[in-house]
């Protein structure tokens, strides 16, 4: 064990060659954007004191963080949970050592967040595939509450074993150049399904592609209605799905984010989401995949393509999910012809 600074947080942390299973105390330096966006995506919603639920608990880091990062306006009570004797030990210690204070628990995460109330705020980031953790997390979220969900399994999801994503996501993925694009909206679904069994309608509010993982920020609305209306909006997507066709982001919050983000390593990654939810479409448009496809020898520089696409008057931007993806209103027909 070591001690390492993250955030305001200061704790003690496993830190082996090999992040895994086998840690005896999870830690994934790797995740400190996951962490850093839970903190600033819980600062800048429209919501007064919450209470927050971590049944995947770890190091305790996330939950230090939230206690020290977040606005006392903000946090109402914290419940942390670990399934391994030797996490809650030092998540205790670290939240000692941090001066805050968390309810602590160690339970499976699925019995511990049955036993509590229904939480304001719920984060499932396994070491894997959330879907054992979403029907107890979406049957304890509030109505007009937040569920934050990541998957590690990027390659189920993005094509790369198919059947692996067809048993855990009920969904038929694409390996192409929009495989990011729709593995998080595959993800999204299955949440989705789980929410419409439950009468709760879960909305994006902030999505991402990041390294070796998706993550999606929902808001959950209770009803029939709800429900509905988010599961009307399931379909297939050039061969891959059934899939969520509607917003990745809200685009005034993307870009209340990328505003009040303070972490400089992080402000180019933020600044590009908020340009790119002001895009509302679904799919994107690789460069290269289009060119290879008609036979396109030479492509104009991207900043130059951009400019005729705006001069077209249709909406663009870059895409967070590839550095030479679009994001934009014009089709694949009229983009060829500005090729």
């Amino acid at each position: 064990m070591r001690t390492i600074t993250e955030g305001k947080a200061t704790i003690k942390v496993e830190t082996p060659k090999i992040v895994s299973k086998q840690m005896k105390v999870f830690y994934n330096p790797l995740m400190k954007f996951n962490r850093d966006m839970s903190v600033l995506f819980l600062s800048c919603v429209s919501k007064g004191k919450m209470d927050i639920s971590l049944p995947l608990a770890g190091s305790g880091v996330r939950g230090v963080r939230l206690l020290k990062e977040l606005a006392k306006s903000k946090i109402g009570k914290v419940w942390m949970n670990d399934i391994s004797p030797q996490s809650v030990k030092n998540i205790k210690a670290n939240l000692k050592a941090n001066n805050v204070k968390a309810e602590v628990e160690q339970k499976n995460a699925n019995v511990f967040l049955l036993e509590h109330s229904c939480m304001d705020y719920i984060d499932i980031d396994p070491f894997g595939p959330p879907t054992p953790f979403l029907y107890s997390a979406i049957e304890k979220v509030k109505h007009n509450g937040f569920l934050a969900v990541t998957a590690t399994d990027t390659s189920a999801l993005a094509g790369t074993y198919p059947q692996a994503c067809q048993r855990k996501y009920w969904a038929e993925p694409k390996r192409d150049s929009n495989m990011h694009e729709t593995g998080l909206r595959i993800l999204i679904r299955r949440v989705q399904l789980v929410g419409g069994d439950a009468e709760k309608g879960l909305v994006p509010l902030f999505s991402y592609a990041k390294d070796h993982y998706y993550r999606v920020f929902f808001q959950c609305s209770r009803g029939k209605k709800a429900a509905d209306h988010v599961l009307s909006q399931h379909a297939i997507l050039d061969g891959a799905g059934p899939l969520w066709t509607g917003q990745l982001w809200d685009a005034k919050l993307a870009a209340k984010m990328a505003k009040k983000n303070t972490v400089s390593e992080n402000q180019a990654f933020l600044d590009l989401l908020a340009e790119e939810s002001r895009v509302d479409v679904v799919g994107i448009h690789h460069i290269h995949a289009i060119a290879k496809k008609h036979k396109l020898e030479t492509l104009p520089k991207q900043a130059l393509l951009i400019e005729k696409i705006l001069k077209k008057k249709k909406k663009v931007a870059v895409s967070h999910l590839d550095p030479v993806a679009l994001r934009s209103t014009i089709s694949e027909k009229e983009l060829v012809r500005l090729l």
